[in-house]
């Protein structure tokens, strides 16, 4: 039985380029904390420069010669989204990109176009961008799910979340999004005969800045729980996996193998029925494009 993968298992990767949205925090920082370590050329694509830019540096002083630059993306603006997306399709192909950006649980909050933020820029951000840059990847596309996506239900009827909102379950509906989106994905590069795969993962439960919204009493029991859950770079396992596992496939998804899906190295994770569903999948691509203007014609 295999004991599972971690960032020890990441294998050289010069030569390569790798694309990690919300690459300065949490798990996007230590995905391309190790993928320069292993020689890869990282473009870390974030909303705030100055944040990128210390990233950087705190990436360059444990990996010295580190390949990295910086391309502006704000997921919660779909202009700003095309820009990002042009800018990346005029420079150098990219290997493999990485969908790690995400917000979890905010105040209600509308992204530009006016869409609640989670499924704004969790989602739908998250759609665009690979919609506009798919044909530029030329190995894996990645996508960030989470256990949440269990207890998620789709409902398009209030995306700007005018007649209530309740955090908790915008977030789950988002990451259900976010497998439905990956599976979608990966029928219709390989249906349109493309090399490249879309491969799913989800850190399990890790301490990073996504749990800065937390009620501010469970904020401070954090660091009492951290001995049960994964640390940012634990969480950073499965993602490591998706983005360079030698064994893994179009259309898998990956997750700790701890009790729970929670904690542990990185596998095969479990995805819902419901996140699997063909139908649901397919209106989800179609309302995906009718809502960002966005047809990743596949």
């Amino acid at each position: 039985m295999s004991r599972g993968f971690s960032a020890d298992d990441v294998a050289a990767q010069t030569g390569r380029r790798f694309l990690v949205t919300g690459a300065n925090a949490g798990i996007g920082f230590e995905v391309s904390r190790i993928l320069a370590a292993r020689g890869a050329h990282v473009v870390l694509a974030c909303r705030d420069g100055d944040k990128a830019e210390a990233a950087m540096n705190r990436i360059r002083a444990d990996v010295p010669g580190a390949e990295l630059s910086f391309q502006p993306l704000d997921l919660a603006d779909l202009d700003q989204v095309r820009d990002a997306a042009k800018a990346i399709v005029a420079g150098p192909r990219i290997d493999v990109l990485v969908n790690n950006a995400g917000v979890m649980i905010p105040p209600r909050t509308l992204t530009k176009q006016g869409f609640e933020l989670q499924f704004g820029v969790n989602h739908l951000g998250t759609f665009a961008f690979t919609g506009l840059v798919h044909g530029h990847v030329d190995d894996r596309i990645v996508v960030t799910g989470s256990i949440a996506h269990k207890s998620g239900t789709m409902d398009y009827s209030d995306l700007s979340a005018s007649r209530g909102y309740h955090n908790w379950g915008r977030y789950q509906m988002s990451k259900l999004a976010n497998l439905l989106f990956m599976f979608e994905l990966d029928r219709r590069l390989s249906a349109a005969g493309r090399a490249t795969q879309a491969i799913g993962c989800h850190p399990g439960v890790a301490l990073t800045e996504l749990q800065r919204h937390l009620p501010l009493p469970l904020r401070a029991l954090t660091p009492l729980a951290s001995p049960f859950f994964n640390s940012a770079a634990q969480g950073a396992w499965p993602t490591l996996q998706a983005a360079t596992g030698a064994h893994v496939q179009g259309g898998d998804y990956l997750g700790p193998q701890g009790l729970g899906e929670v904690t542990g190295r990185s596998g095969p994770a479990r995805a819902t029925r419901m996140a699997r569903d063909l139908k649901l999948a397919r209106e989800l691509w179609m309302r995906s494009i009718e809502l960002t203007g966005v047809d990743p014609g596949l």
